[in-house]
């Protein structure tokens, strides 16, 4: 099946933005935009992990023709070596190396009991393995249904046993019973995981949207009438969060349903910007930069992740780390705010130098 080229540089942007707003050089001086909504509210971050999902969605579209000549045992041993092997990657990411620095200087083994479970590949994986059990056996008509009541019943659940708040709210409740304190992220001060077990049944819904709107677009290629209905049915969804957000506020550490519905909507308007400017006008506009994230996207943010994560860990001179040596040397200089974001810049498009030998060597990494 033709390959469309707006669903390459959709997924390769929301990669160059992940990496951009992950690997800041300073992280106390980060431009409002390029960091996340603290708890109720919005920001352009915010929008960057549900476009990943729903990207994710977007090639099921592809990778549903493919099914129909496999039986359902191989399908489901595919996706689920598939989940396995993700959810593993980034459990790692969260514990490699093993050891942390002490403040005497030494480094101590870190035990299993105090590694974090869950994550943002760990969310990938999950809602990679429920969207595809759902994609492969539901029609079109029961996959809107059945997402839905999983918005639904996910408004009704943190309605009715607990709040909406950091503290009290029925995310946090059912991690510390499956999981326990030591294996949540204390980010925000208390154990609290962004990337809970029950939050990720609403999550599910952007990988659902993005193999439905997938569908449609590779469907008998794209014109301008189909094109205006994405940009109607994006808008609606606009709509439609922002009268939720009056009750079930706009949160992505929650991932409420009305931050699905926002997120899909703009995935939506943003895509078809996308497919307007590469394949409905005369003079396409030259997406090639971010087409480069877009064929190594998962091999690419994992070289991100442990690119830093190595260069938190490598001392210089004994007590300062790799990569705060390197901003502080090569780019504070700038200024606090723009260069932390001259960093995250550099770091970037290293990261983007590795994918551009990987295509042009035509090397595809899958996991």
């Amino acid at each position: 099946m033709k390959r469309f080229k707006a669903l390459d540089v959709f997924r390769g942007l929301t990669i160059c933005l992940m990496i951009v707003v992950n690997t800041p050089g300073d992280h106390l001086f980060t431009f409002a935009p390029l960091l996340h909504a603290k708890w109720h509210g919005f920001t352009p971050t915010d929008l960057v992990f549900p476009s990943f999902l729903f990207a994710v969605g977007n090639a099921f579209a592809f990778v549903k023709t493919r099914w129909g000549d496999k039986s359902l045992s191989e399908v489901f041993g595919k996706i689920l070596k598939r989940t396995l092997i993700i959810f593993l990657l980034g459990y790692l990411m969260y514990w490699i190396p093993f050891v942390s620095w002490t403040d005497t200087g030494d480094l101590a083994f870190v035990p299993f009991s105090e590694t974090r479970i869950l994550g943002v590949l760990q969310r990938i994986a999950l809602c990679y393995f429920m969207g595809a059990i759902m994609i492969y056996f539901l029609t079109n008509r029961q996959l809107l249904i059945g997402s839905g009541i999983l918005l639904l019943g996910y408004w009704l659940l943190l309605y009715a046993f607990g709040d909406y708040t950091l503290e009290g709210n029925f995310v946090r409740t059912i991690d510390q019973f499956v999981f326990g304190d030591a294996h949540l992220y204390m980010g925000d001060g208390i154990p609290f995981d962004p990337e809970g077990l029950l939050s990720t049944l609403p999550a599910i819904c952007n990988v659902i949207a993005g193999y439905l709107v997938g569908k449609y677009v590779i469907d008998g290629g794209v014109d301008f009438k189909k094109l205006a209905k994405m940009l109607m049915v994006g808008t609606g969804l606009l709509i439609v969060a922002y009268f939720w957000d009056l009750s079930f506020p706009v949160n992505k550490k929650l991932w409420t349903s009305s931050f699905v519905v926002l997120t899909v909507g703009m995935d939506m308007i943003l895509l078809s910007v996308l497919i307007y400017g590469i394949d409905l006008v005369r003079k396409p506009v030259n997406f090639n930069f971010f087409e480069i994230f877009g064929k190594n996207p998962l091999f690419i943010y994992l070289l991100s992740e442990y690119l830093a994560i190595g260069m938190h860990f490598v001392r210089v001179d004994g007590e300062q780390s790799l990569f705060n040596y390197i901003y502080e040397k090569g780019f504070s200089w700038i200024g606090h705010y723009f260069g932390s974001l001259a960093f995250a810049l550099a770091f970037m498009l290293l990261c983007w130098t590795v994918g551009w030998w990987l295509n042009k060597k035509k090397i595809y990494i899958k996991v």
